[in-house]
């Protein structure tokens, strides 16, 4: 990585080097974070979306399909929804890094309909000027909104560079008409999912609204999405519960309000997601 880009992105960070998290304003579908530690950090997980990674200082080290991975100041991570990971510093000097999270539906919709399932990049570090150039504006000021024009700019030049690195054809290979009835589905059980997040919601309430049987629906909501409506149930209540933990709310007040039988049960679920506890996560974030 040059020296100009070295100096746009560590504009807003932190010098000391003890374990950080520092999340952005969040902006619909999009989330941003920069992490700072040494060591192992965090425990095997898996996310919903796409995660992309932008490695600043150290080696990136992170265990991801069966081999151990390593990323380089410069390189980008990309990391395919709902694959177990694992995330630490490949040296004793720490790493500091930046994420980029993107819901698949911002992927989908940019591609167009002309792709019926989401790009997958086998590698998961890459040396890529144009990809990083997304990254780095992206991910530059994490202390300042995304305008929905920067946005958007970002998700498209994203998708376009994940379709060129991805393995085999994504490409359209059933009737408009049917593609287009499948997608409509799959959108309205996810707004439905997102809006009754903090809640049980039943098979029979999205049968209902999407007009497909429950196994269908969770075959084509995976193809859309990268996972299952129960999971991204799941991933939307943590997503709330995190804003809450950085808002320093309780822990016992946010298990509830978000939906969890208890603070156990949000522990539970909060480490399978993001690799470390709630109370790591708000001890990291105000540190």
């Amino acid at each position: 990585m040059n020296e100009s880009i070295n100096l746009r992105l560590e504009r807003s960070c932190k010098s000391s080097a003890s374990a950080q998290i520092i999340s952005s304003p969040s902006v619909s579908g999009l989330s941003r974070i920069q992490a700072r530690f040494i060591g192992d950090f965090f425990e095997p997980h898996r996310h919903d979306t796409y995660a992309l990674g932008l490695t600043m200082q150290g080696i990136q080290a992170f265990g991801y399909r069966g081999d151990r991975r390593y990323s380089q100041p410069g390189q980008i991570i990309v990391l395919h929804p709902d694959e177990l990971h694992d995330g630490g510093s490949g040296t004793d000097e720490g790493l500091l890094y930046r994420m980029l999270y993107l819901e698949p539906s911002l992927i989908r919709d940019a591609l167009g309909e002309k792709y019926v399932s989401l790009p997958f990049v086998e590698t998961p570090v890459l040396d890529d000027p144009e990809l990083q150039t997304a990254m780095i504006a992206a991910l530059g000021e994490l202390e300042c909104n995304l305008s929905d024009l920067a946005r958007d700019d970002t998700i498209s030049q994203i998708a376009h560079c994940l379709v060129r690195h991805a393995k085999g054809s994504h490409a359209k290979s059933s009737k408009p008409s049917v593609r287009k009835t499948h997608s409509s589905a799959v959108d309205r059980a996810k707004d439905f999912l997102y809006e009754n997040a903090c809640r049980n919601v039943h098979s029979e309430e999205l049968e209902q609204i999407t007009g497909m049987d429950r196994f269908t629906l969770s075959r084509h909501f995976r193809k859309a999405f990268g996972t299952s409506p129960h999971r991204f149930l799941i991933m939307r209540r943590l997503e709330f519960a995190r804003r809450m933990i950085e808002e320093k709310h309780p822990l016992a007040d946010i298990a509830f309000t978000v939906g969890f039988a208890d603070q156990s049960h949000l522990n539970r679920h909060f480490k399978k997601a993001y690799g470390i506890s709630p109370g790591q996560w708000a001890s990291y974030c105000n540190s």
